[in-house]
């Protein structure tokens, strides 16, 4: 459903809204385009040379106070304004945790006046899964806000080793996303962390290297809603930046019978159990397959030959991704 009244305090009809007229960020003239063309909840008249005026992604209720925006299931580009990724936020009866903020300081201003949308609640928890830009790069939105800012442990170290490229790469994309920075949290998980935002208590969790090797989950326990990130991709083709064993390792316990619904990195939001059990298939046909041509001697171009063609599955940008993977892997499994 879209945002709208729900008797819950103080929570507000959410109108269609300029994610750009009221925002607490000042973003640049020559930016206007993406956001307003990409996180708009309603339509905005085409203009010459507009990019992807008809993607209008708005903020969904999923379950009772959780929002999320849905990302585009495309590479990262200048006419997608990067919003490929899932992000949004929960509300609780006295504050509000964001989660993931997108690809650029727009996308975090948009969130922002989503949030401002739908409740006065103040946000008093940013929380950022993983390292990769299309999920944490729109921090700085927030950044006038006494709010707790919280990662990974790992986070802060691979925001360091990898942030300066990330960025150089996004203003390669577009000069739109010139004005992005990257935001490390001021608080890490180690392995878990519980917060509450006023009878809405969320569990945090750390996860060993998987995805990346700075994953974070989080399970609100009103909803039985698990936002998984990157640990689950639905449609588009896990990309491994990580540990394969590791994340094997991960989707094994991953869904507890707790969890009733996930909110996946990217792709459409569900029980999650048909969307896990595709990436266990993919992921272990690709460890096996890696396996059996190393123990056969050959080579990292032979490996890649052979498994060239595995989408069994027609998973989304699988042209693109799957060599990464067959290479990522055959680096890890080559020293077992």
């Amino acid at each position: 459903m879209e945002m709208r009244e729900k008797g819950r305090g103080d929570l507000k009809e959410a109108p269609s809204f300029h994610p750009i007229a009221s925002s607490p960020v000042q973003i640049p003239r020559r930016a206007f385009l993406c956001t307003a063309a990409v996180f708009a909840a309603t339509a905005f008249t085409k203009t010459a040379g507009s990019i992807a005026a008809e993607a209008h992604l708005p903020f969904i209720e999923i379950a009772d106070g959780v929002f999320v925006r849905y990302g585009v299931q495309e590479e990262m580009s200048a006419a997608n304004c990067g919003a490929i990724a899932n992000i949004g936020f929960i509300v609780g009866d006295e504050s509000v945790a964001v989660i993931d903020t997108g690809t650029t300081l727009q996308q975090g201003a948009a969130l922002r006046e989503a949030v401002a949308s739908v409740t006065s609640r103040p946000v008093s928890h940013l929380i950022a899964t993983h390292v990769h830009p299309d999920h944490c790069f729109g921090h700085a939105a927030f950044s006038d806000l006494p709010v707790h800012s919280i990662g990974h442990r790992n986070l802060p170290r691979a925001l360091a080793e990898r942030g300066p490229f990330y960025l150089k790469r996004l203003a390669e994309i577009s000069p739109d996303f010139s004005d992005t920075a990257y935001v490390a949290p001021e608080e890490t998980v180690s392995d878990t962390m519980r917060i509450d935002l006023g009878n809405r208590p969320l569990l945090l969790k750390a996860w060993p290297p998987a995805h990346t090797d700075n994953d974070l989950t989080v399970f609100d326990e009103r909803t039985g809603l698990l936002w998984a990130a990157d640990l689950l991709f639905a449609g588009r083709l896990p990309t491994l930046d990580g540990s394969l064993t590791g994340w094997l390792a991960a989707l094994d316990v991953l869904l507890s019978p707790d969890v009733r619904q996930v909110v996946p990195g990217h792709g459409q939001v569900s029980d999650g159990v048909e969307t896990l059990q595709e990436e266990l298939a993919y992921l272990t046909r690709l460890r096996d397959g890696v396996r059996a041509a190393i123990d056969e001697g050959l080579d990292m171009s032979a490996t890649l030959a052979r498994l060239e063609d595995d989408n069994q599955l027609d998973w989304l940008l699988y042209d693109t991704n799957h060599g990464r993977n067959v290479v990522a892997a055959y680096t890890e499994l080559e020293w077992e």
